[in-house]
């Protein structure tokens, strides 16, 4: 496992270009073209009639569909794990998408916004609509799951919410939720960068957008604050709004209501019959997550058993926010078998 060498796969991964119809004309400018990886199990070409599941893996803010295939000491590649998994037949076949949603903020959060662009639409639409015509898929919700973490566990726990037509099952590994504590605790922290600003966020996105990226120690800080803002607040116009005043760090209440209505914690009761018709659930973080993500976990868990989902993974293991790459298999072996038909 610890070799630093690519490995000649079993199964086949495929690296498709989609054309988003959802992203034309979007605010940002940012392509209507994707690209899209589709891994394909071992056996896949032996038997023309056999349809699989499909199980969608979403990136992380600031994400890239080719960090994937990133390498880093003694682990495999993410494709590569996927590739072992299912070469092992411990798990049921499946088929397995990496999609792009990438935008000029670093990330979309898988949302239709005026301000980055109609990526929920795209998702569920123009990329599942995609992979159902092009592949031997089981084209229905019973069969098809998302995975992913930090937004991407976001995206995997609201996605299945709004679109139970079209999703069965989730991972969510240390997702955004609980904004009062894992977003609300930045407001403080990016006031005072913003001092150096003379308090317009504006003026930092130019700056940063001059000069080397995180070459600032305001950047991390504001471009997640930034970009989400663009997903969950943006004015009419397309101009993200921020939830808080950025000279004092308070709370603007209509604005932060919009970002509230987002968290997956409160989303639930809205969308209880949704999520009792899932047919896997799962969710973890780490104990020692940064962003209190864990917290958020055990939040949306709680949640999720108030209104009668008990049929759900849930687990805390030792931990932070980064280097968690290796629960990706566990979930996705979970989503395999629960989605296996």
């Amino acid at each position: 496992m610890g070799a630093p060498w690519p490995r000649e796969l079993v199964g086949t991964l495929r690296q498709e270009v989609i054309h988003g119809a959802a992203l034309e004309g979007n605010p940002l400018g940012d392509p209507a073209e994707r690209p899209l990886w589709v891994y394909l199990p071992p056996g896949y070409d032996d038997d023309s009639t056999r349809r699989y599941p499909v199980i969608y893996v979403i990136q992380d803010f600031t994400g890239t569909i080719t960090a994937w295939g990133n390498r880093h000491p003694f682990v495999p590649t993410y494709p590569e794990a996927v590739d072992e998994l299912f070469a092992s037949g411990r798990v049921p076949p499946a088929l397995v998408v990496f999609v792009d949603a990438w935008t000029t903020y670093g990330g979309s959060q898988y949302v239709d916004s005026p301000g980055t662009g109609r990526y929920h639409s795209y998702l569920c639409e123009d990329v599942v609509g995609f992979v159902d015509a092009r592949y031997r898929t089981l084209p229905d919700a019973a069969h098809r799951g998302i995975q992913g973490k930090s937004s991407g566990g976001f995206g995997a726990m609201i996605t299945p919410m709004l679109r139970p037509d079209l999703f069965g099952g989730l991972a969510s590994h240390a997702g955004d939720a609980l904004y009062e504590l894992s977003y609300l605790r930045d407001f403080g922290p990016a006031a005072r960068h913003l001092r150096s600003f003379d308090g317009s966020i504006e003026r930092w996105w130019e700056d940063f957008r001059r000069r080397e990226p995180f070459s600032h120690p305001a950047d991390a800080t504001l471009l997640g604050l930034y970009g989400v803002a663009a997903c969950f607040s943006a004015g009419p116009d397309g101009a993200p709004m921020l939830p808080f005043d950025p000279v004092t760090g308070v709370p603007v209440e209509d604005v932060w209501r919009r970002w509230l209505a987002w968290d997956p914690v409160r989303m639930v009761p809205e969308h209880a019959d949704a999520l009792r018709g899932l047919r896997a659930i799962w969710v973890d973080a780490g104990r020692s997550d940064e962003y209190y993500l864990d917290l958020g976990a055990q939040a949306f868990a709680a949640a999720l058993g108030s209104v009668g989902v008990t049929d759900v993974h849930f687990e805390l293991f030792e931990g932070r926010h980064g280097a968690i790459a290796y629960r990706y298999p566990l979930s996705l072996a979970y989503l395999a078998q629960r989605l296996a038909p």
